[in-house]
């Protein structure tokens, strides 16, 4: 597949430095787009940004092995720099962190920040400026790739800090460090408590406001497609109005992820509708295998054309570093949103024609189709001598369609009396209203 498909140079602006990691390596493993010295050169030159001094000294070696000459830097001063940061920084986190760890520190500590603050003041001479030590400190840890020390370092700083700026910034590194770690229970309530913080936070303008939602809608992927609940939280979180805007007007390539739960997840296939109404609207700046199978199958109703893309789908799938696990799943509710599909327009159905549509062969569609009669008690049965799918359509008689049409009529009618009603009252009203306004006048 070409890089045509790829979002990672559209996700990596959106990423902190440390998450991107992750995708190049996955790039690199699989051997896709890129040759792997570009990428191993890539990797190299992010970590030079970092104080990750063991990783850096690993992909120089690396490069050198690969005959490409990395970067001069000198790795002995480097480390000694850094190790001599992390040993002041550390002592002075360690001063607060005995302050706070004491038995009767955590017993008199309450919800109250404000409150919280003056007890450790008054009693430990603790200061906002020493408590602002564990946050310099969990960002320095995270800046060395110990993303479990960063993520206890943050946690305590937001426990005491009053500081709206600095506090945002932490839950957004310790989110980082939980996801880095694979974490993914703490990491699924980390996004659960950014969101409501971004949502609720008076950004300086909307715009700033629609910048953070970006960030976090990329942010979540980490956590939604490694999290069981994760699937469901994407299609709770992502069809929300504010988000669906900012997918829209900022990266609409996410539509990628928000198909692919959708599809993933047949209990929630009643949204189908306003994806679908979501795709066309976004069609004109975002196209992909995934979305155009979805535009295929129920806006153009072409099988053919959702037969192509299907099999395009497992290539994007299998290449795509969010969406690789869930492949198999993919491709098998796709198949069931086709087969359902073709059903509704077709009573009477060829077995073989339908195993070619879902690019299966005969023997695996009728297996299949067996499967998917039993499964979703679809009413219908297999003709095996003309080897066909005869569905059982109940059509509904013409005085049970007399009879429905009725009783809409009639509530229709109910609702315009009430309305009339309603409105004569109000006039009625109006009218005594004023004449017992002017009745004092002509007295």
């Amino acid at each position: 597949m070409s890089a045509q498909y790829d979002l990672t140079s559209k996700m990596i602006p959106f990423l902190d430095l440390h998450l991107v990691f992750p995708l190049l390596e996955f790039l690199e493993i699989n051997e896709l787009f890129y040759t792997p010295s570009t990428v191993l050169e890539a990797r190299y030159e992010l970590a030079l940004k970092t104080n990750m001094i063991d990783f850096i000294e690993k992909l120089n070696g690396e490069l050198k092995e690969a005959s490409v000459t990395p970067a001069a830097i000198e790795l002995g001063k480097k480390r000694e720099e850094i190790l001599e940061q992390f040993q002041n920084q550390q002592a002075e986190a360690q001063k607060v962190m005995d302050v706070i760890e004491n038995p009767d520190v955590i017993a008199a500590l309450r919800q109250d920040k404000l409150q919280n603050l003056q007890f450790l003041r008054e009693n430990y001479g603790m200061t906002p400026e020493m408590i602002q030590t564990l946050y310099k400190f969990g960002q320095f840890q995270y800046s060395c790739g110990n993303y479990g020390g960063a993520a206890d370092m943050l946690y305590h700083y937001r426990v005491l800090s009053t500081d709206d700026v600095h506090g945002l910034s932490a839950l957004w590194g310790k989110l980082a460090s939980e996801i880095l770690v694979g974490n993914w229970e703490v990491a699924f309530e980390a996004v659960q408590e950014l969101k409501d913080n971004i949502d609720k936070t008076h950004f300086p303008s909307a715009l700033h406001q629609l910048e953070q939602r970006t960030w976090f809608l990329h942010w979540s992927l980490f956590v939604f497609f490694n999290h069981p609940k994760g699937r469901d939280a994407v299609i709770d979180l992502f069809f929300q109005p504010q988000y669906i805007n900012t997918i829209q007007t900022s990266c609409p390539w996410i539509l990628r992820y928000l198909t692919a739960a959708v599809i993933t997840n047949r209990r929630r296939k009643n949204l189908l509708k306003d994806l679908v109404k979501i795709i066309e609207q976004e069609s004109y700046q975002y196209r992909d295998p995934v979305t155009e199978f979805v535009e295929a199958l129920y806006v153009n109703f072409d099988f053919d054309l959702a037969k192509q893309k299907l099999v395009e789908c497992e290539e994007v799938l299998e290449n795509d570093f969010f969406l690789v696990a869930v492949q198999e799943d993919f491709i098998q509710n796709a198949r069931c949103f086709i087969s359902e599909t073709y059903c509704r327009i077709h009573q009477k159905i060829d077995i073989s024609e339908l195993s070619q549509t879902l690019n299966m062969s005969k023997e695996e569609g009728e297996k299949w189709i067996v499967n998917l009669i039993r499964d979703t008690r679809v009413d219908a049965k297999i003709d095996y001598q003309e080897n066909t799918v005869v569905m059982n359509t109940n059509p509904t008689s013409v005085y049970q369609q007399i009879i429905e049409k009725t009783k809409g009529l009639s509530f229709r009618s109910q609702v315009l009396a009430t309305s009339i009603d309603k409105r004569e009252a109000a006039q009625a009203k109006a009218a005594q209203q004023e004449k017992t306004q002017a009745a004092p006048e002509s007295a």
